[in-house]
């Protein structure tokens, strides 16, 4: 087993891992910018090592200072996480040069599945049903123009790298396919170094089903059930629950041992997930496979008393999967919404600045995997999620009632977060009564704003309290600091 682990990323995601690192006796090392001096995976770390100014690539995308910070603290392990560097096999093969093991898939499965087009062909090869669409990337509009035609609109022009949304455009005619494979084409290129692009059939009303997978080095393969993604904006998830409210246990069976060929095929080891669209009728296509740790694994965890992050490590180490298929059961419902530190009302522009006050949820059946406390920056020049807010309960209808409470209880004042649209998007009549696709939010919340009712209410808790407050602040004392309770208290004596 790894003596110290290099944790190559930053926020919620890096203090999970660390934290599953602690319970196996694991030292941790955080990397960070200058700006994430203060950020709480560099606190939770047992050491820290600076890689450079903001900007990801003078920091968290710079590969040769991470080797180079893994090198100085005699880290043998390095976790990507998730983003970044997770599926640049790049880094992946440095990571092995400098005789550090990459706690991830085998370098050749993030490169032949980092290619989509090249991922569509092995999966056909497999029998696995893929959604119609190209199979040669190109930087070339005409070429794609003309492949659309045969495809037929409207039409996905995505990146044939990356992940996370970023690169996509739905195009629903001829005359828009120019502009959509320029600014493509540019945002895939800043993203990932890879600019190229390849179409899909562009389904009407589809969701976004996705299956964990486990897989070691020994030939051994599992599948964790199911993960229903369709809550999204700008192709991007913002809402996760297991199991998914469509499937069936005929369905399932089938998305799975889809999800197990896939992995087998491949030759895949460590995590993973093998992501379809279904439509309106019941038939699923093979999407992608996104190889590495994903952001919603935790309702995965919750469902099946698995630690994901453990079994990564585990399986990098060398070790067998202790598991097989008729061992894992699925026990609830869980759900997850990502807290972003974005304004929904301004199209989820992101929201910067310093957090004045954060309360967290808790009770029974709570999880927040965060990132944040009371008094650090959020920066602009990163992905501006915050924490994960996972709830588990016996059913879905519980469920839902208690993540409703749990973010009526969530404040974190001083930047604006998505958690009023959370709010409002879980108590729709559609959400509870589980129809919902990836164009939910454009279907049902496009033009969504906040209830002023709410805001009024706590300008005018806020005004009470500032008048009614029994003692003013002890002379010499800061207005930024946290009154004690000797001055809230009133007149006491002992």
């Amino acid at each position: 087993m790894f003596k110290k682990v290099l944790v190559a990323n930053r926020g919620e995601i890096a203090v999970r891992i660390m934290r599953t690192c602690r319970e196996m006796g694991i030292h941790t090392v955080a990397v960070h910018s200058d700006v994430d001096s203060r950020a709480l995976h560099v606190l939770e770390a047992d050491e820290s090592v600076l890689l450079g100014e903001a900007d990801p690539i003078d920091s968290y995308l710079n590969i040769t200072r991470i080797i180079s910070a893994a090198e100085a603290t005699g880290a043998d392990a390095i976790h990507p996480g998730y983003g970044f560097l997770a599926e640049n096999p790049d880094f992946a093969e440095q990571c092995e040069a400098s005789g550090r093991t990459f706690i991830g898939p085998p370098v050749r499965v993030i490169r032949d599945l980092g290619d989509k087009t090249l991922a569509r062909r092995t999966m056909e090869s497999a029998g696995v049903s893929v959604i119609p669409g190209t199979v040669c990337p190109t930087n070339d509009p005409a070429k794609l123009l003309r492949e659309a035609d045969n495809i037929g609109y409207p039409v996905l022009v995505k990146p044939v790298a990356g992940g996370g949304g970023k690169g996509m455009r739905v195009v629903s005619s001829p005359e828009e396919m120019q502009e959509a494979c320029l600014s493509a084409g540019s945002e895939a290129e800043k993203a990932f170094g890879n600019g190229a692009l390849y179409l899909e059939k562009y389904l009407k009303n589809p969701r976004h089903i996705e299956f964990q997978i486990l897989a070691d080095n020994h030939g051994n393969v599992v599948h964790l059930f199911e993960r229903e993604c369709s809550i999204q904006r700008r192709h991007q998830k913002i809402i996760e629950e297991t199991p998914s409210p469509v499937m069936t246990a005929q369905l399932r069976s089938a998305m799975g041992n889809a999800a197990l060929s896939a992995a087998r095929v491949s030759g895949y080891a460590n995590a993973g997930t093998v992501e379809f669209l279904l439509d309106e009728s019941g038939n699923f296509y093979f999407l992608e496979v996104n190889t590495r740790l994903q952001v919603e694994h935790p309702i995965t965890e919750m469902t099946t008393g698995i630690d994901i992050v453990r079994k990564q490590i585990e399986i990098a180490s060398g070790e067998p999967l202790k598991i097989i298929q008729d061992d894992i059961l699925q026990r609830g419902h869980a759900i997850e919404c990502r807290i972003y530190a974005e304004d929904p009302e301004n199209n989820f522009f992101p929201s910067a600045g310093k957090i004045a006050l954060l309360r967290e949820p808790s009770g029974p059946g709570i999880r927040n995997d965060s990132g944040i406390y009371a008094g650090v920056e959020i920066p602009v020049e990163y992905d501006p999620i915050l924490s994960k807010l996972i709830v588990t309960a016996e059913t879905r209808k519980y469920t839902l009632a208690r993540m409703i409470r749990a973010l009526e209880s969530y404040v974190i004042l001083g930047i604006k977060t998505i958690i009023p649209f959370l709010i409002d998007l879980f108590k729709s009549p559609q959400f509870l009564e589980g129809n919902i696709c990836t164009n939910f939010i454009d279907h049902h919340f496009k033009d969504w704003g906040q209830n002023m009712n709410d805001a009024d209410l706590a300008g005018i808790v806020y005004v009470m309290e500032e008048k009614t407050r029994p003692n003013k602040l002890s002379p010499g004392k800061s207005q930024t600091d946290w009154p004690t309770p000797w001055e809230t208290l009133g007149h006491w004596k002992v």
